[in-house]
């Protein structure tokens, strides 16, 4: 601890992203990256944004980012008002964990969930429980039924990828009308349905939603939550008590043209659905058990391998995939589905490492 130091940072213990290596002729499959690339609208978006002119870069970017808030607005049918966003969706939920999550009561979330919840919680000072999942690593909602200072999950959550139905996620709402509840839909695009549709009904959901994923723009950073004004305005307060320029002016451009381009986006998440489910079957014919997945990515086990060496091996051959520590999940692979000639060499070494 460094004696210039406020007081708490050494207490800190920070989220750890999934690693960036610079290896050569790599298959990345550890972040949940889009195997595909953004929208052509998108770069398109970018060179016109700029008009060929340098000067352009000298002016900041519009604060409220309203093109951008007006495109998600429009694709999900709300208004503006219904909208906030920022640097990321991390950005987002950071807004949100300070800005509707900090009361007397505990917050609640999965104890296998987004390992930057408890980060946030240490943070802001947030009491937070840890709620199990099931045997079968599902969220269930009778355990969210009582006194809370706020709800949050993934849907499908994070690492397991299993999705919670619209029917449960209701019940939910209804069950906690005194609590926001936070429906953290990175992943909602690859073979889910959003709750955003529910937000008429529940003014205490927040649905929060990132370009990252399936709209292939983790390099931009572009996150939004929806939900209603009242919730989005106690976001705004926090966002222009900190940064009043989240996103810069490129960014903005390649975000609305990212959320107009429905047919690409179709397109794309289509592919990556197809190569998921192809995975899955020859995963499963190498004797892993996969959990139920609805992201771009799948949570799998060997009964007779250790995850972690499997991991090493997988690296010795270039590929890699992401392992966590966690004790429930230990034994797990978390697997970013890639291309498809990306997830046929990734089980093709699997193959090959299990017969060595």
């Amino acid at each position: 601890m460094n004696r210039f130091w406020s007081a708490g940072v050494a207490d800190l213990t920070p989220y750890v992203p999934g690693e960036q290596p610079q290896m050569q002729r790599l298959i990345k499959l550890n972040t949940n990256e889009n195997p595909y690339g953004p929208s052509p609208r998108v770069l398109a978006a970018i060179r016109e944004a700029l008009g060929g002119d340098a000067d352009a870069l000298k002016r900041y970017p519009d604060p409220d980012a309203r093109r951008f808030k007006q495109a998600i607005a429009t694709r999900f049918a709300l208004e503006v008002a219904n909208v906030h966003v920022g640097n990321g969706s991390d950005e987002v939920l950071a807004n949100v964990f300070q800005g509707l999550l900090k009361h007397d009561k505990p917050i609640l979330f999965p104890d296998i969930t987004y390992s930057f919840y408890p980060v946030y919680c240490g943070l802001y000072g947030v009491a937070f429980e840890n709620v199990p999942l099931t045997d079968t690593f599902e969220i269930r909602v009778d355990d969210y039924l009582r006194p809370n200072g706020g709800i949050i999950f993934p849907n499908p959550n994070a690492p397991t990828g299993r999705l919670l139905a619209g029917g449960e996620i209701e019940r939910l709402l209804a069950g906690n009308p005194d609590s926001v509840v936070v429906i953290d839909e990175a992943y909602i695009d690859f073979g889910g349905e959003s709750a955003a549709k529910l937000i008429a009904k529940y003014p205490n959901l927040l649905v929060v939603q990132t370009l990252s994923k399936s709209r292939s723009l983790a390099g931009l950073r572009l996150g939004f939550a929806i939900g209603h004004p009242d919730l989005i305005e106690a976001l705004e307060r926090v966002k222009n008590s900190f940064n009043s320029y989240p996103l810069d002016r490129l960014a903005q451009a390649a975000g609305v043209a990212a959320v107009e381009d429905e047919a690409y986006f179709d397109e794309t998440r289509r592919a990556v659905i197809a190569s998921r489910e192809a995975m899955v079957t020859r995963l499963s014919a190498l004797g892993f058990e996969v959990l139920p997945s609805t992201a771009n990515f799948v949570f799998a086990r060997h009964p007779l391998h250790d995850a972690a060496q499997l991991a090493s091996a997988l690296r010795e051959r270039s590929i890699i995939v992401r392992h966590f520590k966690q004790a429930r999940v230990a034994q797990f692979l978390r697997i970013t589905v890639g291309t498809e000639a990306e997830c046929v060499a990734f089980t093709d070494a699997l193959k090959e490492i299990l017969a060595g």
